[in-house]
């Protein structure tokens, strides 16, 4: 599957939170089994052919049924995703002359603003909530995401820190979806979890329709 469905339910790996690869592999599958509709691969100390190796296994895994993008290196994400997803302050790339989606972090309206003019086909911002995966970053609570929906026209995934709990006023901010890592991830079980966050997604989605301007 290459093009987000919306609303978004992106999981971002983690295999020491999941309990190595095998686990993470098992997991995924399972998530997306639940609900999630979007991977991004995002294990930053693997070396390119390590990413690439776990990356054709997830790819197996999560066949047709989700996108997958891969968190920064456009060398693995041209053999093995629909796409690749850039930190703020990476350069934009070259697309491949076939379906391929460049999703883009950010952590400001102004990053979103030169996101949205480069082209980029999503963006996560955040962190919403304090998380332990960006330490040190503070917070922005839901006025980011009300910021960016209210100026740029792309779809806006909320992360960081986003629980089941905390879906609901994350997509009434404006978000079209949410990405998570430790509200599967850190479960007993990544069906469920993904499950009852899949359930808050939709229930929560206006159905927005984003054009190009």
């Amino acid at each position: 599957m290459v093009g987000l469905t919306l609303p978004v339910l992106m999981l971002i790996t983690d295999r020491y939170l999941a309990g190595g690869e095998d686990a993470l592999v098992h997991a995924v599958a399972e998530a997306v089994a639940g609900g999630v509709n979007a991977v991004q691969l995002r294990e930053k100390d693997l070396s390119p052919s390590e990413l690439l190796a776990l990356g054709v296994r997830l790819r197996e895994v999560i066949a047709d049924q989700a996108v997958f993008v891969v968190n920064g290196s456009l060398e693995v994400g041209l053999v093995g995703a629909g796409g690749v997803h850039l930190p703020e302050a990476a350069p934009m790339i070259e697309r491949p002359q076939r379906p391929f989606i460049v999703g883009r972090s950010v952590h400001s309206l102004e990053a979103a603003e030169r996101a949205w003019a480069e082209c980029s086909d999503y963006l996560i911002a955040g962190p919403v909530y304090e998380t332990a995966s960006h330490p040190g970053m503070a917070p922005t609570g839901t006025r980011l995401i009300e910021e960016i929906a209210g100026v740029v026209a792309l779809p806006v995934v909320g992360v960081g820190g986003i629980t089941a709990g905390r879906t609901e006023e994350v997509m009434r901010a404006g978000a079209s979806g949410v990405a998570v890592i430790s509200a599967v991830l850190g479960t007993g079980s990544p069906r469920d979890a993904a499950c009852e966050l899949r359930e808050v997604v939709d229930a929560t989605w206006p159905g927005v329709e984003f054009m190009r301007l």
